[in-house]
């Protein structure tokens, strides 16, 4: 289990993996001794590992892989990994806990950001939004007409939200206003009072929800239990014609069983902001007229990525000091 140190004493050395904000590089640069990655690219492997070597604090982001390898050869300063973003499957949370290092992250930030994306989806997908900008950019639209790009209206359907935390609530939240009926499934059931407040409706198993819902967002964690959650046969429990949206992360969804299913015609589309192999997109996905495929922008917004940063300066200022980071990362393993 990681402990407390003593103040520093010093100016921590920071080490930071991809190019952030700039108002958050200038306070990071006066407040600690840092090192930036102005080029904006993710660092290789042994980058990553020189750095691990030279740090008190390591910054990464969910492009960087902190396996168990790399903390297991990290110098003897590192003490505290300071994540930018909320997720941290990317770290070895068990290997670092060994190592006595700090896992910190960025809880909270990027909500309501990533729930606007999840309903630009939501939205777009059942009003055919993709394909009718497709036809304009194409030159082919030759006005309107009574049958033309008919879709499916939302007020009445059924949305089924897959994880029912701060993301899944905020996406409830919105949905409710568009008249979705809301039904999610967690791990936990929440409060009474929690349900109706968002007028959701509690299903018991995943199977249930998938079985039920129009439309099919996904708001769970990455890890062992949730990787291709949703494979070939819960996709072949899903209604004909149902959309599958996922804002998380891309290995909740087995890639090639949804891809044939759309192939198939079985599904009324996909709304993907992540995906398995990032930034690699399967030219069969891009090819599929009922697919919208966007670049990871859950969380881009300018007010988001600062607040991030800032959180990330907060967690280095608080261990520095000899406190626990206000965000740090707790777990079975690490306390």
């Amino acid at each position: 289990m990681p402990t407390l140190a003593q103040p520093l004493g010093r100016p921590p050395r920071v080490v930071v993996t991809r190019h952030l904000p700039p108002e958050v590089e200038a306070r990071l640069g006066t407040l600690f001794e840092t090192t930036l990655n102005p080029e904006d690219r993710p660092l290789a492997r042994e980058e990553l590992a020189a750095a691990m070597q030279r740090c008190d604090v390591l910054v990464p982001t969910v492009t960087d892989r902190i396996d168990a390898g790399l903390i297991a050869s990290a110098g003897p300063d590192l003490k505290l990994i300071a994540s930018f973003g909320a997720g941290t499957d990317h770290i070895d949370l068990a290997a670092a806990a060994a190592r006595g290092i700090m896992v910190a992250n960025t809880p909270g930030v990027f909500t309501d950001d990533t729930a606007d994306i999840a309903m630009e989806m939501i939205i777009g997908l059942p009003r055919r939004v993709r394909e009718g900008i497709a036809l304009v950019r194409r030159g082919e639209w030759t006005g309107w007409t009574p049958t033309a790009l008919l879709g499916v209206k939302l007020a009445g359907k059924t949305l089924g939200i897959v994880g029912m935390g701060r993301i899944g609530q905020a996406v409830a939240h919105r949905a409710r206003a568009f008249g979705l009926a809301i039904a999610y499934h967690n791990r936990r059931r929440l409060p009474d009072t929690v349900e109706q407040a968002f007028g959701a409706r509690y299903v018991a198993t995943l199977d249930e929800l998938v079985a039920q819902a129009d439309i099919l967002s996904l708001h769970s964690p990455a890890n062992a239990e949730s990787r291709h959650m949703i494979d070939a046969r819960r996709i072949g429990l899903m209604k004909p014609g149902a959309c599958l949206i996922n804002t998380a992360r891309g290995d909740l969804i087995d890639q090639e069983a949804l891809i044939a299913a759309l192939e198939a015609g079985r599904l009324g589309g996909a709304g993907l902001d992540v995906y398995p192999d990032e930034p690699a997109v399967d030219p069969r996905l891009l090819a599929i007229p009922n697919v919208m495929t966007l670049p990871h922008i859950g969380s881009a917004t300018r007010e988001g990525r600062g607040e991030s940063g800032h959180k990330v300066i907060a967690n280095i200022r608080a261990w520095a000091d000899g406190h626990r980071p206000p965000d740090q990362v707790l777990s079975g393993l690490s306390g």
